[in-house]
């Protein structure tokens, strides 16, 4: 082969590769300025010796609270996040300080899918309540008791966490295959084949339930 077309080969190769591949995107969440509040109160503190966004209930409920990042669209990669999620004082007996992460959010901010964790469960003495550690929900036609009815065990499962604690969250998704790995482990603890909205882009929202006072830090976006 020519020299010259060799040459040509190679760099069309390697431009080919650089465009192919996976971009990261460090997200400064501790800035409250950088995400729209639906339903929440954010403030930049220190956490356990790091910075990270505090995020409370605005009005106590039934409803989640959001912290949706400003500027950013998803469709697949990976999203890696730091959280602590606990409930707050004098909250009802049922809380869990569920905490995680929504994605591929609509603009109404009413349609997204989520993984999120309810870490009072990961060490707890009853079974049940550790099977129920982790969770996949769809909302607001998939919310997590229609899920647990008609598909138990399913898109819930059990991962080691402790309340008030950081613990690391990855989440991969490709299509309507989501995965969701805690901590630092090299396995997903919970796979979802069918995301119910389907293959979708949207934005990103870090996620908290009712009675939950969490923390996030290190985001990132790998597209």
């Amino acid at each position: 082969m020519p020299r010259p077309i060799l040459k040509s080969t190679v760099v069309f190769i390697v431009l080919t590769l650089m465009c192919s591949a996976a971009v990261a995107q460090q997200i400064a969440v501790t800035d409250p300025s950088t995400l729209d509040l639906k339903n929440a109160l954010a403030e930049s503190a220190t956490y356990h010796g790091e910075q990270a966004l505090k995020l409370t209930e605005k009005e106590s409920g039934h409803i989640a609270a959001l912290a949706i990042v400003k500027n950013l669209t998803f469709r697949n990669g990976a999203i890696d996040v730091d959280v602590s999620g606990a409930p707050t004082k004098g909250t009802f007996e049922g809380a869990r300080g569920f905490i995680g992460i929504a994605f591929r959010m609509q603009s109404e901010a009413s349609n997204y899918e989520a993984f999120y964790v309810r870490p009072t469960n990961g060490r707890a003495d009853d079974q049940l309540r550790r099977s129920h550690s982790t969770e996949y929900i769809s909302e607001p036609d998939w919310p997590w008791e229609r899920l647990r009815t008609e598909n138990p065990g399913v898109y819930e499962s059990y991962a080691d966490m402790q309340p008030g604690e950081w613990l690391h969250l990855r989440i991969v998704v490709e299509g309507t295959n989501a995965s969701l790995y805690v901590g630092n482990a090299s396995q997903p603890c919970l796979l979802v084949h069918d995301l119910k909205m389907g293959e979708k882009e949207g934005a990103v929202a870090l996620w908290i339930g009712p009675g939950t006072e969490g923390y996030f830090r290190n985001l990132k976006i790998t597209k």
